[in-house]
C-alpha cells in the first residue's frame, strides 16, 4: 500500500496496491502490521461499520469524545463520496482546519482519520456503499456533530442539486458551539 500525508498532521489517505487481470482485480484492503507503521502506532480496530446511502445524503460532521474517541479507516465498495476530516483539537495548528477527498469503488483509495477528527461525507454518485473500521464502539454520551455547513470551517462541498441529512445532522451545533476533542 502507498500512504500520503494530506494537509491535516495525522489525517492518511491510503492507496492499496492493485492487481488487476482479465478476471478483476485483487487488492488487500487491510494488513494490520503495514497499516501500523504507516501510522506509527499500534491500533486496534473494534467495530465494523457499513452504510448505504442515496446521492445527496451528508453524514456528519460525527465524532467523540474521549474516553470513547474513535479513530476511523474509511473506503468506499460501490459509488463514491467526498469524505472530510476536520481537526478538533484545541492544540492542534490545524485547529477548524479541513481534509476532503473523493474516494470511491474506482480509485480504492481510503482515509484514515485518528481521534481527535470530525468526520463526515457527502455522497455524490446515486448510491454509495461504506464501510469503515473504528477503533472504539459507539457510545451515545460521548457522540459530538458540527453542522456540516458551518461557515467558520468553510468545507468546500461538491454541488449537488439537494442535500439530504437527518433531523439530527442538521439541527448540530456550530463548531464554536461544540464540545472539541481534549
Amino acid at each position: 500500500m502507498n500512504v500520503y500525508n494530506t494537509e491535516l498532521e495525522d489525517v492518511l489517505l491510503i492507496k492499496p496496491k492493485l492487481f488487476k487481470d482479465d478476471r478483476g482485480f485483487f487488492y488487500e484492503s487491510f494488513n494490520k502490521s503495514i497499516f501500523e507503521n504507516a501510522i506509527g502506532k499500534k491500533v486496534n480496530f473494534v467495530q465494523d461499520n457499513h452504510s448505504k446511502s442515496i446521492k445527496g445524503t451528508l453524514r456528519g460532521l460525527h465524532y467523540q469524545l474521549p474516553p470513547m474517541a474513535q479513530g476511523k479507516l474509511v473506503r468506499v465498495i460501490s459509488g463514491e463520496i467526498y469524505d472530510v476530516a476536520v481537526d478538533i483539537r484545541p492544540a492542534s495548528e490545524n485547529f477548524g482546519k479541513w481534509f476532503g477527498v473523493i474516494l470511491s469503488e474506482f480509485n480504492k483509495k481510503q482515509l484514515w482519520i485518528p481521534e481527535g477528527f470530525a468526520h463526515g461525507f457527502l455522497t455524490i454518485s446515486e448510491t454509495a456503499e461504506i464501510l469503515y473500521k473504528a477503533t472504539n464502539y459507539y457510545s451515545p454520551e460521548h457522540e459530538g456533530s458540527i453542522v456540516w455547513s458551518d461557515p467558520e470551517i468553510n468545507i468546500k462541498w461538491p454541488k449537488i442539486k439537494k442535500i439530504v441529512q437527518s433531523t439530527k445532522d442538521g439541527d448540530a451545533p456550530l463548531f464554536s458551539n461544540s464540545k472539541v476533542f481534549k
